[in-house]
Protein backbone atom coordinates (compact mmCIF):
# COMPACT_ATOMS: atom_id res chain seq x y z
CA UNK A 1 0.00 0.00 0.00
CA UNK A 2 0.80 3.48 -0.57
CA UNK A 3 2.97 4.77 2.62
CA UNK A 4 1.13 6.79 4.94
CA UNK A 5 3.65 9.68 5.24
CA UNK A 6 4.97 10.18 1.69
CA UNK A 7 2.09 8.39 -0.38
CA UNK A 8 2.32 6.31 -3.56
CA UNK A 9 5.38 6.04 -5.78
CA UNK A 10 4.95 6.22 -9.74
CA UNK A 11 6.43 3.35 -11.69
CA UNK A 12 9.09 3.74 -13.54
CA UNK A 13 9.31 2.67 -17.54
CA UNK A 14 5.71 1.82 -17.04
CA UNK A 15 4.12 3.36 -20.60
CA UNK A 16 0.73 4.79 -19.33
CA UNK A 17 -1.82 4.99 -21.95
CA UNK A 18 -3.07 9.00 -22.12
CA UNK A 19 -5.84 10.32 -24.18
CA UNK A 20 -4.59 12.31 -27.39
CA UNK A 21 -5.73 15.78 -25.89
CA UNK A 22 -3.54 14.80 -22.59
CA UNK A 23 -0.25 13.99 -24.93
CA UNK A 24 2.51 16.50 -25.79
CA UNK A 25 3.87 16.07 -29.27
CA UNK A 26 7.73 15.23 -29.22
CA UNK A 27 9.18 18.17 -31.64
CA UNK A 28 12.11 19.62 -30.05
CA UNK A 29 15.59 18.32 -31.20
CA UNK A 30 19.04 18.91 -29.44
CA UNK A 31 19.79 22.31 -31.11
CA UNK A 32 16.07 23.76 -29.73
CA UNK A 33 16.87 22.04 -26.15
CA UNK A 34 20.34 23.73 -25.65
CA UNK A 35 19.32 26.89 -26.63
CA UNK A 36 16.41 26.52 -24.60
CA UNK A 37 19.46 25.67 -21.63
CA UNK A 38 21.23 28.78 -22.61
CA UNK A 39 18.09 30.96 -23.25
CA UNK A 40 16.69 30.11 -19.24
CA UNK A 41 20.32 30.47 -17.94
CA UNK A 42 21.74 33.73 -19.44
CA UNK A 43 19.29 36.19 -18.73
CA UNK A 44 18.83 39.01 -15.52
CA UNK A 45 21.09 36.85 -13.27
CA UNK A 46 24.03 38.61 -15.54
CA UNK A 47 22.17 41.50 -17.17
CA UNK A 48 20.79 42.86 -14.17
CA UNK A 49 21.54 40.90 -11.42
CA UNK A 50 25.37 41.63 -11.37
CA UNK A 51 25.03 44.51 -9.58
CA UNK A 52 23.26 43.51 -6.76
CA UNK A 53 25.79 40.62 -6.14
CA UNK A 54 28.49 43.52 -6.35
CA UNK A 55 26.48 45.24 -3.54
CA UNK A 56 26.47 42.06 -1.62
CA UNK A 57 30.17 40.92 -1.85
CA UNK A 58 32.11 43.54 -3.94
CA UNK A 59 34.66 42.32 -6.50
CA UNK A 60 34.09 38.81 -4.66
CA UNK A 61 31.43 38.56 -6.29
CA UNK A 62 32.98 36.56 -8.75
CA UNK A 63 33.83 33.77 -6.51
CA UNK A 64 30.02 34.09 -5.31
CA UNK A 65 29.57 32.90 -9.46
CA UNK A 66 31.86 30.50 -8.77
CA UNK A 67 30.40 29.13 -6.00
CA UNK A 68 26.67 29.28 -7.45
CA UNK A 69 28.16 27.50 -10.53
CA UNK A 70 29.66 24.74 -8.84
CA UNK A 71 26.71 23.56 -6.74
CA UNK A 72 24.91 24.09 -10.49
CA UNK A 73 27.26 22.25 -12.15
CA UNK A 74 26.80 19.36 -9.69
CA UNK A 75 22.71 19.44 -9.92
CA UNK A 76 23.42 19.25 -13.95
CA UNK A 77 24.84 16.23 -13.36
CA UNK A 78 22.26 14.78 -11.21
CA UNK A 79 19.60 15.99 -13.50
CA UNK A 80 20.97 14.61 -17.00
CA UNK A 81 20.90 10.93 -15.06
CA UNK A 82 17.48 10.93 -13.89
CA UNK A 83 16.00 12.95 -17.11
CA UNK A 84 17.37 10.34 -19.40
CA UNK A 85 16.14 7.86 -16.95
CA UNK A 86 12.71 9.18 -16.52
CA UNK A 87 11.91 10.86 -20.02
CA UNK A 88 8.80 12.34 -18.57
CA UNK A 89 7.57 16.03 -18.59
CA UNK A 90 7.52 17.65 -15.26
CA UNK A 91 11.37 17.74 -14.42
CA UNK A 92 12.28 17.42 -10.73
CA UNK A 93 8.45 16.66 -9.51
CA UNK A 94 8.11 13.61 -11.44
CA UNK A 95 11.13 12.36 -10.54
CA UNK A 96 10.56 13.02 -7.02
CA UNK A 97 6.76 11.32 -7.35
CA UNK A 98 8.96 8.37 -9.08
CA UNK A 99 11.58 7.68 -6.34
CA UNK A 100 10.15 9.61 -2.85
CA UNK A 101 6.51 9.51 -3.13
CA UNK A 102 3.87 11.89 -4.30
CA UNK A 103 4.06 14.04 -0.91
CA UNK A 104 7.27 15.23 -1.38
CA UNK A 105 6.69 15.30 -5.25
CA UNK A 106 3.50 17.73 -4.34
CA UNK A 107 6.33 20.18 -2.26
CA UNK A 108 8.70 20.30 -4.99
CA UNK A 109 6.75 21.12 -7.84
CA UNK A 110 5.03 23.67 -5.50
CA UNK A 111 8.19 25.29 -4.89
CA UNK A 112 8.88 25.59 -8.55
CA UNK A 113 5.68 27.47 -8.96
CA UNK A 114 8.07 29.91 -7.29
CA UNK A 115 11.14 29.32 -9.40
CA UNK A 116 9.31 28.91 -12.69
CA UNK A 117 6.83 31.99 -12.09
CA UNK A 118 8.68 34.68 -10.22
CA UNK A 119 11.57 33.94 -12.49
CA UNK A 120 9.67 35.03 -15.33
CA UNK A 121 8.22 38.14 -13.34
CA UNK A 122 12.19 38.94 -12.35
CA UNK A 123 13.37 38.92 -16.05
CA UNK A 124 10.17 40.84 -16.61
CA UNK A 125 11.28 43.50 -14.68
CA UNK A 126 14.86 43.64 -15.04
CA UNK A 127 13.45 44.12 -19.39
CA UNK A 128 11.60 46.84 -18.11
CA UNK A 129 14.50 48.84 -16.47
CA UNK A 130 16.52 48.15 -19.71
CA UNK A 131 13.63 49.32 -21.69
CA UNK A 132 13.29 52.46 -19.34
CA UNK A 133 17.00 53.21 -19.90
CA UNK A 134 17.57 52.27 -23.43
CA UNK A 135 14.47 54.70 -24.34
CA UNK A 136 15.92 57.77 -22.06
CA UNK A 137 18.93 57.76 -23.81
CA UNK A 138 17.21 58.65 -26.85
CA UNK A 139 16.00 61.22 -25.37
CA UNK A 140 12.18 59.70 -24.47
CA UNK A 141 10.33 60.12 -20.76
CA UNK A 142 7.81 57.82 -20.20
CA UNK A 143 5.13 58.35 -17.45
CA UNK A 144 6.72 57.43 -13.76
CA UNK A 145 3.33 55.92 -12.49
CA UNK A 146 3.47 52.96 -15.07
CA UNK A 147 6.95 51.90 -15.14
CA UNK A 148 7.38 50.65 -11.62
CA UNK A 149 5.32 48.85 -8.73
CA UNK A 150 3.82 50.40 -5.38
CA UNK A 151 6.98 49.64 -3.77
CA UNK A 152 8.90 52.20 -5.50
CA UNK A 153 6.13 54.98 -5.50
CA UNK A 154 4.33 54.21 -9.24
CA UNK A 155 1.27 52.09 -9.61
CA UNK A 156 2.19 49.51 -11.85
CA UNK A 157 5.33 47.89 -14.33
CA UNK A 158 3.12 47.97 -17.67
CA UNK A 159 6.03 47.07 -19.39
CA UNK A 160 6.75 44.27 -17.38
CA UNK A 161 3.04 43.15 -17.56
CA UNK A 162 2.72 43.50 -21.29
CA UNK A 163 6.12 41.21 -21.97
CA UNK A 164 5.01 38.60 -19.95
CA UNK A 165 1.65 38.35 -21.79
CA UNK A 166 3.10 38.33 -25.09
CA UNK A 167 5.45 35.65 -24.58
CA UNK A 168 2.27 33.67 -22.66
CA UNK A 169 0.25 34.19 -26.31
CA UNK A 170 3.60 32.90 -28.19
CA UNK A 171 3.81 29.64 -26.45
CA UNK A 172 0.14 29.66 -26.98
CA UNK A 173 0.77 29.50 -30.36
CA UNK A 174 2.98 26.39 -30.03
CA UNK A 175 6.67 24.87 -28.90
CA UNK A 176 8.41 24.19 -32.02
CA UNK A 177 8.02 27.56 -33.10
CA UNK A 178 8.45 29.24 -29.91
CA UNK A 179 11.93 27.31 -29.16
CA UNK A 180 12.46 28.22 -33.01
CA UNK A 181 12.85 31.92 -32.37
CA UNK A 182 14.32 31.17 -28.94
CA UNK A 183 17.41 30.12 -30.69
CA UNK A 184 17.76 33.29 -32.30
CA UNK A 185 17.47 35.65 -29.13
CA UNK A 186 19.86 33.33 -27.76
CA UNK A 187 22.50 34.37 -30.70
CA UNK A 188 21.66 37.84 -30.12
CA UNK A 189 22.29 37.60 -26.33
CA UNK A 190 25.42 35.63 -26.55
CA UNK A 191 26.33 38.18 -29.43
CA UNK A 192 26.52 40.62 -26.83
CA UNK A 193 27.53 39.31 -23.85
CA UNK A 194 30.67 38.46 -26.05
CA UNK A 195 30.74 42.34 -27.05
CA UNK A 196 30.81 43.89 -23.57
CA UNK A 197 33.94 41.38 -22.27
CA UNK A 198 35.30 42.68 -25.62
CA UNK A 199 35.18 46.08 -24.86
CA UNK A 200 35.32 46.19 -20.52
CA UNK A 201 37.94 43.54 -20.13
CA UNK A 202 40.90 46.31 -21.64
CA UNK A 203 39.99 48.49 -18.88
CA UNK A 204 40.62 45.97 -15.93
CA UNK A 205 42.61 47.48 -13.19
CA UNK A 206 43.49 45.81 -9.93
CA UNK A 207 42.78 49.15 -7.47
CA UNK A 208 39.03 48.05 -8.44
CA UNK A 209 39.12 45.02 -7.23
CA UNK A 210 40.18 46.61 -3.43
CA UNK A 211 39.53 45.16 -1.21
CA UNK A 212 38.38 42.47 -2.89
CA UNK A 213 36.35 40.63 -0.25
CA UNK A 214 35.13 43.53 1.91
CA UNK A 215 32.17 41.86 3.66
CA UNK A 216 33.94 38.62 3.95
CA UNK A 217 32.87 34.67 3.00
CA UNK A 218 30.34 33.91 4.97
CA UNK A 219 26.46 35.21 4.98
CA UNK A 220 26.25 38.45 7.34
CA UNK A 221 24.16 41.03 8.38
CA UNK A 222 25.73 44.55 8.33
CA UNK A 223 23.60 47.64 8.69
CA UNK A 224 20.12 45.94 7.98
CA UNK A 225 21.98 44.11 4.60
CA UNK A 226 22.65 40.75 4.76
CA UNK A 227 25.91 40.87 2.78
CA UNK A 228 29.08 38.31 1.90
CA UNK A 229 29.97 36.16 -0.90
CA UNK A 230 27.78 33.42 0.61
CA UNK A 231 25.31 36.09 0.63
CA UNK A 232 25.92 37.44 -2.95
CA UNK A 233 25.80 33.53 -3.90
CA UNK A 234 22.56 32.89 -2.95
CA UNK A 235 21.21 35.97 -5.16
CA UNK A 236 23.57 35.28 -7.87
CA UNK A 237 22.34 31.88 -7.84
CA UNK A 238 19.65 33.06 -10.02
CA UNK A 239 21.79 33.15 -12.87
CA UNK A 240 22.88 29.93 -13.38
CA UNK A 241 20.16 27.97 -12.77
CA UNK A 242 17.31 27.33 -15.82
CA UNK A 243 18.94 24.32 -17.23
CA UNK A 244 16.63 22.53 -15.37
CA UNK A 245 13.77 23.97 -17.61
CA UNK A 246 15.48 21.69 -20.00
CA UNK A 247 14.14 18.56 -18.30
CA UNK A 248 10.24 19.47 -18.13
CA UNK A 249 10.59 19.11 -21.85
CA UNK A 250 11.19 15.56 -22.10
CA UNK A 251 8.03 14.51 -23.25
CA UNK A 252 8.65 16.94 -26.40
CA UNK A 253 12.02 15.59 -26.88
CA UNK A 254 12.32 13.59 -30.17
CA UNK A 255 15.35 11.73 -29.29
CA UNK A 256 14.83 12.29 -25.12
CA UNK A 257 18.43 10.23 -24.54
CA UNK A 258 20.60 11.77 -26.20
CA UNK A 259 19.08 14.98 -26.72
CA UNK A 260 18.79 15.70 -22.97
CA UNK A 261 21.90 15.21 -21.90
CA UNK A 262 23.48 17.36 -24.68
CA UNK A 263 20.75 20.15 -23.53
CA UNK A 264 21.85 19.91 -20.16
CA UNK A 265 25.30 19.97 -19.82
CA UNK A 266 26.07 21.69 -22.66
CA UNK A 267 24.20 24.79 -21.81
CA UNK A 268 25.54 24.72 -18.22
CA UNK A 269 29.29 24.18 -19.80
CA UNK A 270 28.49 27.07 -22.40
CA UNK A 271 27.29 29.68 -19.93
CA UNK A 272 30.00 29.25 -17.03
CA UNK A 273 32.16 30.39 -19.06
CA UNK A 274 30.44 33.31 -20.22
CA UNK A 275 29.35 34.54 -16.88
CA UNK A 276 33.05 34.25 -15.34
CA UNK A 277 34.20 36.22 -18.18
CA UNK A 278 31.00 39.03 -17.60
CA UNK A 279 32.09 39.51 -13.43
CA UNK A 280 35.49 39.73 -13.72
CA UNK A 281 35.05 42.48 -16.92
CA UNK A 282 32.27 44.26 -15.14
CA UNK A 283 34.27 44.34 -11.46
CA UNK A 284 37.32 45.02 -12.49
CA UNK A 285 36.34 48.00 -15.34
CA UNK A 286 34.24 50.20 -12.90
CA UNK A 287 34.18 50.56 -8.99
CA UNK A 288 32.08 48.01 -7.71
CA UNK A 289 30.49 50.52 -5.68
CA UNK A 290 29.09 52.59 -8.68
CA UNK A 291 28.30 49.27 -10.31
CA UNK A 292 26.13 47.82 -7.45
CA UNK A 293 23.86 50.85 -7.94
CA UNK A 294 22.76 50.46 -11.20
CA UNK A 295 19.41 48.48 -12.05
CA UNK A 296 21.24 48.11 -15.59
CA UNK A 297 24.95 47.44 -14.82
CA UNK A 298 26.22 46.08 -18.20
CA UNK A 299 25.45 48.86 -20.17
CA UNK A 300 25.84 51.37 -17.14
CA UNK A 301 29.71 49.98 -17.70
CA UNK A 302 30.25 50.60 -20.96
CA UNK A 303 28.47 54.73 -20.64
CA UNK A 304 31.28 54.85 -17.68
CA UNK A 305 33.86 53.53 -20.34
CA UNK A 306 32.77 55.86 -22.65
CA UNK A 307 31.10 53.22 -24.79
CA UNK A 308 27.78 54.95 -24.99
CA UNK A 309 26.81 53.20 -28.33
CA UNK A 310 28.24 50.21 -27.32
CA UNK A 311 25.73 50.62 -24.09
CA UNK A 312 22.88 51.26 -26.23
CA UNK A 313 23.67 48.30 -28.31
CA UNK A 314 23.44 46.60 -24.77
CA UNK A 315 20.37 47.40 -23.53
CA UNK A 316 18.63 46.79 -27.21
CA UNK A 317 20.05 43.14 -26.82
CA UNK A 318 19.01 42.95 -23.38
CA UNK A 319 15.62 44.26 -24.99
CA UNK A 320 15.56 41.52 -27.70
CA UNK A 321 17.00 38.95 -26.07
CA UNK A 322 15.38 38.60 -22.07
CA UNK A 323 12.45 37.69 -23.63
CA UNK A 324 13.80 34.38 -24.27
CA UNK A 325 14.12 33.51 -20.41
CA UNK A 326 10.57 34.31 -20.07
CA UNK A 327 10.06 32.05 -22.85
CA UNK A 328 11.85 29.27 -21.39
CA UNK A 329 10.56 29.45 -17.84
CA UNK A 330 6.91 30.27 -18.47
CA UNK A 331 7.57 26.69 -20.85
CA UNK A 332 8.78 25.00 -17.67
CA UNK A 333 6.00 26.76 -15.30
CA UNK A 334 3.04 25.88 -17.64
CA UNK A 335 4.57 22.14 -18.31
CA UNK A 336 5.15 21.35 -14.41
CA UNK A 337 1.03 22.57 -14.40
CA UNK A 338 0.30 20.20 -17.01
CA UNK A 339 1.63 16.96 -15.47
CA UNK A 340 0.08 18.16 -11.79
CA UNK A 341 -2.95 18.77 -13.53
CA UNK A 342 -2.84 14.87 -15.32
CA UNK A 343 -1.58 13.16 -12.18
CA UNK A 344 -5.02 14.99 -10.65
CA UNK A 345 -3.31 17.20 -8.05
CA UNK A 346 -4.62 20.11 -9.76
CA UNK A 347 -8.11 20.17 -11.55
CA UNK A 348 -7.66 17.78 -14.58
CA UNK A 349 -9.48 20.16 -17.12
CA UNK A 350 -6.17 22.24 -17.23
CA UNK A 351 -4.18 19.04 -18.78
CA UNK A 352 -5.87 19.20 -21.69
CA UNK A 353 -3.73 20.33 -24.96
CA UNK A 354 -4.52 21.82 -28.38
CA UNK A 355 -5.52 19.77 -30.76
CA UNK A 356 -4.09 22.71 -33.49
CA UNK A 357 -0.36 23.59 -31.46
CA UNK A 358 -0.37 20.47 -29.03
CA UNK A 359 0.45 22.97 -26.42
CA UNK A 360 -1.93 23.21 -23.17
CA UNK A 361 -3.16 26.43 -24.04
CA UNK A 362 -5.65 26.60 -20.60
CA UNK A 363 -2.69 26.42 -18.14
CA UNK A 364 -0.37 28.54 -20.42
CA UNK A 365 -2.65 31.27 -20.57
CA UNK A 366 -3.06 30.85 -16.47
CA UNK A 367 0.83 31.04 -16.27
CA UNK A 368 1.18 34.04 -18.01
CA UNK A 369 -1.62 35.69 -15.92
CA UNK A 370 0.21 35.27 -12.48
CA UNK A 371 3.40 35.81 -13.96
CA UNK A 372 2.26 39.73 -15.31
CA UNK A 373 0.71 40.17 -11.99
CA UNK A 374 4.06 39.21 -9.91
CA UNK A 375 5.97 41.82 -12.19
CA UNK A 376 4.00 44.46 -12.16
CA UNK A 377 3.63 44.70 -8.41
CA UNK A 378 6.96 43.33 -6.66
CA UNK A 379 10.64 44.22 -6.41
CA UNK A 380 12.97 42.67 -8.63
CA UNK A 381 15.57 41.05 -5.51
CA UNK A 382 12.61 40.07 -3.63
CA UNK A 383 11.63 37.97 -6.27
CA UNK A 384 14.68 36.55 -7.15
CA UNK A 385 15.22 35.34 -3.88
CA UNK A 386 12.03 33.78 -3.31
CA UNK A 387 12.55 32.12 -6.92
CA UNK A 388 15.86 30.63 -5.63
CA UNK A 389 14.37 29.23 -2.36
CA UNK A 390 11.91 27.51 -4.58
CA UNK A 391 14.51 26.21 -6.81
CA UNK A 392 17.58 24.97 -4.36
CA UNK A 393 14.54 22.98 -2.90
CA UNK A 394 13.74 20.81 -6.26
CA UNK A 395 17.82 20.74 -6.59
CA UNK A 396 18.06 19.09 -2.88
CA UNK A 397 15.44 16.45 -3.93
CA UNK A 398 17.40 15.76 -7.20
CA UNK A 399 20.37 15.04 -5.43
CA UNK A 400 18.89 13.11 -3.17
CA UNK A 401 16.60 11.28 -6.29
CA UNK A 402 20.23 10.49 -7.57
CA UNK A 403 21.59 8.47 -4.56
CA UNK A 404 18.31 6.70 -4.05
CA UNK A 405 17.78 5.16 -7.48
CA UNK A 406 21.73 4.65 -7.32
CA UNK A 407 21.59 2.32 -4.57
CA UNK A 408 17.75 0.61 -5.15
CA UNK A 409 18.40 0.24 -8.58
CA UNK A 410 22.11 0.34 -9.65
CA UNK A 411 21.19 -2.02 -12.81
CA UNK A 412 18.43 -0.07 -14.30
CA UNK A 413 19.78 0.90 -17.56
CA UNK A 414 20.84 4.52 -18.09
CA UNK A 415 21.41 6.06 -21.00
CA UNK A 416 23.86 8.67 -18.97
CA UNK A 417 25.86 7.66 -15.67
CA UNK A 418 26.54 10.75 -13.35
CA UNK A 419 30.59 10.07 -12.38
CA UNK A 420 30.85 9.39 -8.79
CA UNK A 421 26.71 10.04 -7.95
CA UNK A 422 27.19 9.80 -4.18
CA UNK A 423 29.77 12.34 -4.19
CA UNK A 424 27.94 14.58 -6.91
CA UNK A 425 24.46 14.17 -5.31
CA UNK A 426 25.80 14.66 -1.40
CA UNK A 427 27.73 18.25 -2.52
CA UNK A 428 24.58 18.80 -4.80
CA UNK A 429 22.56 18.68 -1.35
CA UNK A 430 24.70 20.76 0.78
CA UNK A 431 25.76 23.25 -1.06
CA UNK A 432 21.85 24.21 -2.07
CA UNK A 433 21.41 23.61 1.93
CA UNK A 434 23.77 26.42 2.69
CA UNK A 435 22.69 28.42 0.11
CA UNK A 436 19.14 28.10 0.84
CA UNK A 437 19.86 29.21 4.94
CA UNK A 438 22.36 32.02 3.14
CA UNK A 439 19.13 33.69 1.94
CA UNK A 440 17.47 36.75 4.54
CA UNK A 441 15.43 35.16 7.06
CA UNK A 442 12.46 37.01 5.69
CA UNK A 443 12.93 35.16 1.98
CA UNK A 444 12.81 31.89 4.44
CA UNK A 445 9.90 32.87 6.34
CA UNK A 446 7.90 33.94 3.08
CA UNK A 447 8.91 30.31 1.66
CA UNK A 448 7.92 28.28 4.72
CA UNK A 449 4.62 30.12 4.25
CA UNK A 450 4.17 29.26 0.66
CA UNK A 451 4.68 26.15 1.58
CA UNK A 452 2.19 25.92 4.37
CA UNK A 453 -0.26 27.21 2.13
CA UNK A 454 0.76 24.18 -0.63
CA UNK A 455 0.19 21.25 1.79
CA UNK A 456 -2.97 23.13 2.92
CA UNK A 457 -3.86 22.85 -1.05
CA UNK A 458 -2.63 19.29 -1.10
CA UNK A 459 -4.84 17.55 1.59
CA UNK A 460 -7.95 19.44 0.77
CA UNK A 461 -7.70 19.13 -3.15
CA UNK A 462 -4.48 16.67 -4.29
CA UNK A 463 -4.74 14.30 -1.98
CA UNK A 464 -8.54 12.73 -2.92
CA UNK A 465 -8.52 13.63 -6.73
CA UNK A 466 -4.52 11.89 -7.30
CA UNK A 467 -5.22 9.64 -9.83
CA UNK A 468 -2.33 7.47 -8.41
CA UNK A 469 -4.50 7.10 -5.61
CA UNK A 470 -7.84 6.32 -6.99
CA UNK A 471 -5.99 3.62 -8.89
CA UNK A 472 -4.86 2.07 -6.09
CA UNK A 473 -0.91 3.40 -6.91
CA UNK A 474 1.64 1.09 -4.36
CA UNK A 475 5.21 1.95 -3.37
CA UNK A 476 7.22 0.01 -6.35
CA UNK A 477 9.32 -2.66 -5.21
CA UNK A 478 10.69 -3.01 -8.23
CA UNK A 479 11.98 -0.03 -10.43
CA UNK A 480 12.70 -2.91 -13.62
CA UNK A 481 10.39 -1.77 -16.81
CA UNK A 482 6.78 -3.28 -17.37
CA UNK A 483 5.54 -4.48 -20.10
CA UNK A 484 3.66 -1.84 -22.21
Amino acid sequence: MPNPVLGPVKSIGVETILERDRRLRPTLSWPHLIAMGIGAIVGTGIYTLTGVGAERAGPAVILSFAVAGLVCACAALAYAELATLIPKAGGAYTYTYSVIGEVLAWVVGWSLILEYSLACSTVAVGWSAYLVGWISAAGVDLPPMLLSGPHAGGIINLPAVLVALAIAGLLISGTRESATLNIFLVVIKMSALALFVALALPSFTGENMQPFMPYGFGSHVIGGETRGVMAAAAIVFFAFYGFDAVATSAEEAKNPGRDLTIGILGSMAACTLIYMAVAIAAVGAVNHVLVAGSEEPLAFVLRALDHPFAAWLIGMAALVALPSVILVMMYGQSRIFFVMARDGLLPQRLSRVSRRSGTPVLITAITGVFVAAVAGFFRLDEIAELANAGTLLAFILVGACLMVLRRRAPDLPRVFRCPQPYLVGALAILGCVYLLVSLPTLTLIRFAGWNAVGLLVYLVYGRTHSALRREGGEAVASLEPAPK
